[in-house]
């Protein structure tokens, strides 16, 4: 699953002329955030997917995510992988260590530090009052070594060849899918712990971000 990610760095291929960069440390979903429709096209959208058959819009708030493994079968998924698909811009994501209370977030990041690019997939809804609501899905595969010992997924990260032959248009076969939706190599990645400021999707700054400290302990008769 990945349920929160941050955007601070700026893309090399970012259109400044056409999206002004936004920097941001804690997108959660159902939040607006830019997202890239071919190599040069950005849109903004809300992350979660409505299908275009959906009676209402509340079907996004259980489509943040889609399964690597049967985005080809499900009928939420299928028609966007041909002809909708997209890459969304991240210079991390979030997951938690479950045991402890509260839980532990963990920023997840590539060793280099530089932004990356989740795959994903966009639809268009029609509202009622005849406008469309614009919205996507971030595609999670097996977890790498990194990621596995919190969480039994993580997001499809592509890499440069990836990319281009993802927001290009045309058909995709199963041998492809398999090829490069896959988990991005833990050697170059890392990760650390942050705070739990993370947790709440009002903040939305540099400190979601920051190393956490461990509290020292305070001396006998202080």
């Amino acid at each position: 699953m990945c349920g929160r990610y941050s955007l601070g760095k700026k893309p090399r291929n970012w259109p400044e002329e056409t999206q002004p960069f936004i920097p941001r440390f804690n997108i959660a979903p159902t939040q607006q955030a830019p997202v890239f429709v071919s190599n040069s096209a950005l849109k903004i959208m809300r992350w979660g997917l409505v299908p275009s058959w959906a009676e209402d819009e509340t079907t996004g708030y259980k489509m943040i995510n889609a399964r690597a493994e049967t985005i080809a079968e499900r009928p939420a998924f299928r028609s966007c992988l041909q002809s909708r698909r997209c890459a969304i811009p991240a210079d991390s994501f979030f997951e938690w260590r479950k045991n402890g209370k509260p839980k532990q977030p963990f920023r997840f990041l590539r060793a280099d530090q530089e932004p990356f690019l989740f795959a994903g997939l966009w639809d268009r809804w029609r509202k009622q009052d005849g406008s469309f609501l614009h919205s996507f899905t971030i595609i999670t595969v097996e977890p790498n070594e990194l990621v596995r010992p919190l969480h039994d997924r993580m997001p499809a990260i592509l890499n440069s060849e990836g990319a281009a032959a993802w927001l290009a248009q045309g058909d995709l076969n199963r041998d492809w899918l398999s090829q490069f939706l896959s988990p991005f190599p833990a050697k170059e990645m890392t990760s650390y712990a942050i705070d739990t400021r993370i947790n709440d999707a009002n903040w939305d700054d540099p400190d979601c971000i920051k190393p956490f400290i461990e509290p020292t302990s305070m001396l006998p008769g202080l």
